[in-house]
């Protein structure tokens, strides 16, 4: 790697590569990579490390790699490959052409085994899974050595070939390196690095039963593609020991070097890939792309933007050690890019009937609005008003408490971007006692935009005509987990984790008519209610159903 450029300082990981910079140690140009398993979707905790090392790799002037760590034929598939290869895209991580899989490697990989055992540093292990553990030892007490690990190099190389030639069943032989069965790393004590599993995979079919294990194959895939820094998180520091060994055995010249950045954790959410596919497999969730999911599928179909997910991960910086993140840091994030760039419109929820008794029955009056009042380019519209209106149910008290300015009887409210309204009359169910319609007068000297100051009302709130309303599904996502829930292994219950309202939905909701004919992932800001998506997923010709992304109210502080 050059070392004419000035030091770029601004995280651990820039100190570390600019002293190698100026120490020399690569001759080559920066080059960084994420090997993702593709046996399920991408989430946040993953956004940050493709975010890591793409953005080391632009700013170094290097390279960055998508590579799949598809060495395990059991649970990949095709699907993953391409989802993971959207979302990356679609999150502005492009790889371009470097595009790579593990399984394409598998012939240098068998012959690295090979080279390990002609240089007595590999052996076949007849013991079984349970054995192997038990003769590891534990983290006060040394392991023990293996009953085959005495093997002559000529009957490891034979049964390995044996392994390779589906001579025998699924698990009952390993290759292990020859490392250390003392060694305090646990992670050192003569580790499998290749197993037998009799099974078709999803690009190499039937041609190996043997398959390396990710500690193996990972160094040497590395090496391969000439990746200078193995940038991964904290989890795999333990592991650092037995990568710079295979490419020390393996006398690899300027090996890469791998080295650690913390962990992120969202508060709220689960991220850990086994909880996930349990959430969605049992049925807890509406698929891997449900909107209260931190995978990437989930958080675009609810309607973050690609923007959004760069700035959270960029405000949080690099971190060191495993550090816990609130949610709602992520949802300032969609506010902050949102409010500028989305146009507004009017949504009744909860929908109740107003009648303006003195406006002419059969008029129509197009009253004209600013899109958003933060972008003049996004221009203006035209509403319709008309005799009768819905409005928000939670705007109208017939009992006003103190500090309510909506709507109540005998008050005014003003009717965004129109009149003043008084409210006359209140109708109620006879049976039930609800209110069913308000009876309103409104004061045509009130027009918004006219400058009349004959009074002043506290109150604002929306609606929308009843002659030209489009009825619409309107999903609410909150925090999936309930407060201070942390998922574990036995047996957890997951009826009593999730949060009763984490999924709302409403039916029959009224939108303006504006909102006709809207595309999936189009975003607006419904007006006094927050940022909403058209849901990609179930949104039909006869139906349209829009996510909330994040309500307007902002909770989260910096500190």
């Amino acid at each position: 790697m050059s070392n004419d450029r000035e030091p770029i300082v601004e995280h651990f990981l820039d100190k570390i590569i600019n002293e190698d910079i100026q120490a020399g140690v690569f001759t080559r140009e920066m080059c960084t990579r994420f090997p993702p398993e593709p046996n399920g979707y991408l989430h946040i905790g993953s956004a940050y490390a493709i975010h890591t090392n793409y953005t080391v790799a632009q700013k170094y002037k290097g390279s960055f790699h998508l590579r799949f760590d598809d060495t395990n034929p059991l649970k990949e598939d095709i699907e993953y490959v391409n989802a993971i290869i959207d979302d990356i895209e679609w999150l502005g991580y492009s790889p371009g052409r470097h595009i790579y899989y593990g399984s394409d490697y598998s012939d240098a990989i068998y012959n690295a085994a090979v080279t390990l055992i002609k240089r007595g540093k590999a052996y076949v292990c007849d013991l079984s899974p349970a054995e192997v553990t038990e003769y590891r030892g534990t983290l006060t007490e040394p392991g023990k050595d293996s009953p085959f690990r005495s093997r002559s190099i000529e009957e490891n190389l034979r049964w390995f070939e044996n392994m390779k030639n589906g001579e025998y069943g699924t698990g009952s032989r390993v290759l292990r390196a020859k490392i250390n069965m003392s060694a305090p790393n646990m992670n050192l004590r003569d580790p499998v690095i290749y197993r037998i599993i009799h099974s078709e995979h999803y690009r190499t079919g039937n041609k190996w039963c043997i398959y390396p294990m990710y500690d193996f194959a990972h160094p040497i895939q590395d090496a391969i593609e000439g990746i200078t820094y193995s940038l991964c998180s904290i989890e795999f520091k333990d592991h650092r020991p037995l990568y710079e060994w295979v490419l020390h055995e393996l006398e690899f010249t300027e090996p890469p070097k791998q080295r650690e950045f913390g962990r992120l954790n969202i508060t709220g959410v689960v991220t850990s890939k086994r909880y996930l596919r349990q959430l969605v497999e049992e049925g807890f969730v509406d698929g891997w792309d449900d909107p209260r999911l931190p995978t990437i599928r989930g958080l675009r179909r609810r309607g973050f933007t690609p923007e959004s997910i760069r700035s959270f991960i960029s405000e949080i910086g690099m971190i060191r050690a495993q550090n816990s993140v609130d949610i709602a840091m992520l949802e300032h994030a969609a506010r902050q890019d949102l409010k500028a760039k989305v146009k507004g419109a009017m949504a009744v929820l909860h929908p109740l009937k107003v009648v303006i008794t003195n406006y002419p029955e059969g008029k129509t009056e197009l009253l004209t609005m600013d899109n958003n009042s933060e972008n003049e380019a996004l221009g203006k519209r035209e509403v319709p008003f008309t005799r009768t209106l819905y409005i928000e149910r939670d705007d109208f008290m017939e009992q006003p408490s103190k500090g309510f300015h909506r709507l109540s009887p005998d008050a005014e409210v003003r009717l965004i971007g129109a009149y003043f309204i008084k409210c006359e009359e209140v109708i109620k169910d006879k049976e039930t006692g609800n209110i069913v319609e308000l009876r309103c007068t409104y004061d045509p000297q009130t027009k918004s935009g006219t400058g009349f100051t004959g009074r002043k009302v506290k109150g604002t709130i929306h609606w929308v005509s009843a002659d030209h309303a489009i009825l619409a599904d309107v999903h609410l996502y909150d925090r999936l987990l309930l407060d201070h829930v942390s998922p574990t292994d036995e047996g957890f219950a997951w009826e009593s984790a999730i949060n009763p309202a984490s999924f709302i939905a409403l039916k029959n909701c009224m939108i303006e008519p504006n909102m006709r004919n809207q595309k999936p992932e189009d975003k607006y800001q419904f007006l006094r209610h927050g940022y909403f998506c058209v849901d990609k997923k179930h949104t039909t010709e006869k139906k349209l159903v829009f996510n909330r992304i994040v309500p307007l109210k902002d909770t989260w502080r910096k500190h």
